[in-house]
């Protein structure tokens, strides 16, 4: 059952696609207290054992109780524990205990959710204005409730097929001979592979929807050399348009009216990779089904997928950013000169340039900036900061819903860095900047079942990490949990180390884990279509299946996959194995690097299992089967005769196939 409540002017952000009547608050309200005086406050007095699912992505653990959650899309590549807010806003919890419900917040500005941080048993829900929607859901359990939810809000993104393939990318990638010699290492070693990213270095000067003719000539042919190679090439989009006279897409968007504005009028100025750029304003739908028109110079190159980056939007510096912080520092360095400090700077060096470096490091996504500019919604002018955490939302609709228009017989691979509930309709995410950090493959684990409940199935982290540099054994473990993830990309960072699959030694034993992948491709489709299209989740919390058990809801590092498997992927380092809780019997399953499958029923409990780097775990429940088949080199090369079963005997699998 699903009850909306008004407060205040809403915006209308449009992540809710079913109608609902408002309803009038009650006096004895069952589902906590609401406040909206002075902005709006939700509290809610949780029982001891209630867990708190939700809020998509976002930090720490899969059960969200005991820290602070802040809803504002954040460009920090720096994914430690302290941080409070990621790319993504995902305003959405489900209170599971005695009873079950969630709470949908309809709300595009900044949100806090305090789920037991200030005191224990209090989940609080506040923001600075009382214009919202409220959805509050009731069901029989908590996943009756996601099911609910996720009609609310529509339909899942499917993406094509070949994008459950393998996918390289590296930022540094600066030439076709680059990429050349990336597809030619993976082909000659025999490693899967269908997709190769193109990051920034593929634009002219770092121009949305153009090419560098001299580090990409004849680029329409190289892509169509690339997908004879049974290679797609996906390049990336970035928010920002290069501010540069004669540049077609900038001096389009300014004749039109199409950028982001001032309170005076004038287009506003903020510093990305191009220099200085102007904003396309997304939440105008004349400007997005222009800038989403432009995808279509790159798709009439062969192109047929995209990430869209740096839209929450990432701002490096503004104008008027710049000006405050010289005149900041030109009065720090004056109140030094006035207190005649000449002595103490000679002994104390560092004081100056430190002080002078945090002005500095306030530049980037600096909150001051978002109040500085404007979009224009149905000819009203609206602050950005009121409805920050839509912008990458409405980037990738514009990209969504030209993409239909402009192939609509063909699926395109879309996805994107930021996010709003209600994105999930037009692609899907990547969970950002990470580090080849252990404790990221675990994050990275438990931020799949928490972006599912908020439609978002299309999903992946930059395996072997972005940021920092990996080693083999770390790599090879979070490419076997990537193995499950519908997105599978090895990403990482210009100045890093290389870390493509052939770079290490003993190159077999990623030719073997990549290639279980492919084995389990029919499978892994055949649930992420059941889940998009049966409002359903891909991954689910055990607790979710196993509502009696405490272990089972505690037991975080494990995951349901569809109905028939579980996941444990070893995520220490130098561990040969794990601990893994079975709440009921299951048969162990082991990919080996033989090509063989050991198996072995486990019954409900404790148990070590042994899991060397070049094996993958996986656990079938009991009574249930799974298909495979051969590996192969790409999607396309598929041989569904192969197929044969594993699981229990007797068992019979549904294949959902398009």
């Amino acid at each position: 059952m699903v009850n909306k409540y008004v407060f205040g002017s809403p915006f209308e952000t449009e992540a809710v696609v079913t109608a609902y009547d408002a309803a009038k608050l009650p006096e004895c309200f069952e589902y906590g207290e609401i406040s909206a005086d002075s902005g709006f406050c939700y509290q809610y007095q949780m029982d001891a054992k209630d867990v708190i699912y939700g809020l998509g992505e976002a930090n720490r653990g899969i059960n969200k109780r005991g820290y602070l959650y802040v809803s504002d899309c954040t460009d920090d590549p720096n994914h430690t524990e302290e941080k409070t807010s990621l790319y993504g806003a995902h305003n959405f919890v489900i209170v599971s205990g005695k009873k079950h419900f969630g709470l949908f917040f309809d709300y595009p500005g900044k949100m806090t959710f305090d789920v037991g941080y200030t005191r224990q048993d209090m989940l609080t829900v506040s923001c600075e204005q009382e214009n919202l929607y409220l959805y509050v859901i009731s069901g029989d359990s908590a996943y009756d409730v996601v099911k609910q939810f996720r009609k609310m809000i529509g339909t899942s993104y499917v993406a094509p097929k070949y994008a459950f393939g393998f996918g390289q990318s590296r930022w540094g990638y600066k030439t076709k001979d680059d990429i050349a010699t990336v597809v030619k290492n993976y082909r000659d070693n025999h490693i899967p592979i269908d997709m190769v990213y193109l990051d920034i270095d593929y634009m002219q000067d770092f121009k949305d929807f153009t090419i560098n003719p001299e580090r990409f000539p004849d680029f329409p042919e190289f892509v169509q050399e690339m997908k004879d190679k049974k290679i797609h090439l996906i390049p990336i989009i970035d928010a920002g348009v290069k501010i540069e006279t004669g540049y077609d897409i900038y001096e389009e968007g300014v004749k039109n009216g199409y950028f982001c504005k001032r309170e005076d009028g004038s287009d506003f100025v903020a510093a990305v990779w191009p220099g200085w750029t102007h904003f396309p304003d997304v939440l105008n739908p004349d400007a997005r089904e222009w800038f989403g028109g432009k995808y279509e110079i790159l798709t009439q190159m062969g192109i047929d997928g995209f990430w869209n980056d740096m839209n929450e939007p990432c701002i490096f510096y503004s104008e008027e950013g710049v000006r405050e912080v010289n005149a900041e520092i030109a009065d720090y360095v004056e109140t030094f000169e006035d207190q005649n400090t000449t002595e103490h700077l000679r002994n104390n060096g560092s004081i100056l340039p430190w002080a002078v470096r945090e002005k500095l490091d306030k530049l980037q996504n600096n909150p001051k900036d978002y109040t500085r500019f404007y979009h224009n919604v149905n000819g009203q002018k609206v602050r950005h900061d009121l409805v920050h955490n839509l912008f990458g939302f409405n980037m990738t609709r514009a990209a969504g819903e030209a993409l239909k228009k402009i192939a609509p017989d063909r699926k395109m691979l879309l996805f994107s860095r930021s996010s709003y509930i209600g994105m999930h309709r037009y692609g899907g995410i990547w969970t950002g900047d990470n580090h080849s950090w252990w404790s990221h493959i675990l994050l990275n684990l438990k931020m799949m079942p928490s972006l599912n409940m908020c439609g978002f199935l299309y999903t992946g982290a930059d395996l072997g990490g972005f940021g920092s540099n990996t080693t083999r054994d770390l790599l090879l473990r979070w490419l076997s949990l990537g193995i499950f993830t519908p997105l599978m990309r090895n990403h990482t960072a210009i100045g890093t180390r290389e870390q493509e699959c052939y770079q290490f030694e003993h190159m077999e034993d990623f030719r073997h884990v990549v290639g279980v992948r492919y084995r389990l491709i029919p499978y892994l489709y055949s649930e992420y279509l059941k889940a998009a299209k049966r409002d359903e989740m891909y991954f689910r919390p055990l607790g979710f299946d196993y509502p009696e058990d405490t272990r089972a809801i505690e037991t975080e590092d494990q995951l349901l996959l569809g109905n028939e498997a579980m996941i444990a992927p070893v995520y220490t380092q130098n561990a040969s194995g794990r601990v893994v809780y079975l709440p009921e019997e299951m048969k162990f399953i082991k990919f080996m690097p033989d090509g063989s499958i050991f198996e072995e029923i486990l019954g409900r409990g404790t148990h070590y299992i042994d899991v060397a780097l070049n094996e993958i775990p996986l656990f079938i429940r009991k009574n249930c089967c799974i298909p495979v088949v051969d590996a192969a080199e790409n999607v396309e090369a598929i041989d569904m005769k192969t197929m044969k079963y594993i699981g229990f005997e007797g068992a019979v699998y549904e294949l959902l196939e398009e």
